[in-house]
């Protein structure tokens, strides 16, 4: 999608799309983009943007006050990023009580994602189930609330730390001895996946940790010991 987009030509497909539908369509009525409307029945709203953003957002909602039929609509692209964009602003959509096109410019498709309506959101046992498990295994609280994803300190990572330091300090060793030393019942596979390229296997159910993990072990030196201290506390 180039720079020279406007709102203004997504205009004409919007209006063939609602005028197939049996709806009287005009154009900047008022403060509103898009205007359809169809006999006794609540009119529709349509508001156009370039991109998603917050204010188009902000606009969707305003128009609620007007009606209880509002979209808005956007150019439909290409690739992953604006298929993971559309794919949450979809949801936001539904939470939201609003509607949501996209529409294809090179040929004026237009593609409806989400309707106007309540939206009732279901909370999802597994994920809450996952959260919980995590929140559990957890030792101490290593990270800060707001940081980024990558070098989280998980509770997965932690269980490697705790592979990794034992291995360092005993080197090859069984993945049962290492599992009954460090209390981490999933050793043998945390090493066998080896998710942080950190061991590796030197014999049949033995491992010692690589260069890598040599490395490891300094650069997560403070973890490491943060996480012995509350173990043994």
């Amino acid at each position: 999608m180039n720079n020279s987009v406007r709102e203004t030509d997504l205009y004409d497909p919007v209006k063939r799309f609602l005028q197939n539908q049996g709806y009287t369509v005009k154009g900047e009525v008022g403060a509103v983009d898009v205007v359809a409307c169809r006999g006794d029945e609540t009119p529709v709203l349509v508001e156009l943007k370039t991109a998603f953003s917050l204010s188009l957002f902000h606009q969707a909602i305003e128009r609620l006050a007007l009606s209880d039929l509002i979209y808005i609509a956007v150019p439909h692209k290409s690739g992953k990023a604006f298929s993971k964009s559309l794919k949450r602003n979809t949801a936001l959509c539904r939470r939201l009580g609003i509607g949501l096109l996209t529409v294809r410019l090179k040929d004026g498709f237009v593609y409806p994602h989400a309707d106007p309506g309540p939206y009732q959101p279901r909370c999802s046992n597994v994920k809450k189930q996952r959260l919980l498990k995590e929140f559990a295994k957890r030792v101490g609280d290593p990270n800060s609330g707001g940081a980024t994803r990558q070098g989280l300190i998980t509770a997965y990572r932690q269980d490697a730390l705790r592979c990794l330091s034992y291995l360092a300090e005993n080197g090859a060793t069984k993945a049962a001895n290492v599992a009954e030393a460090t209390g981490v019942e999933t050793a043998q596979r945390i090493m066998a996946d080896n998710h942080y390229g950190w061991f590796e296997r030197v014999k049949t159910g033995i491992y010692a940790i690589t260069p890598d993990g040599a490395v490891a072990t300094q650069d997560f030196k403070h973890e490491i010991t943060e996480l012995t201290k509350r173990l043994k506390g």
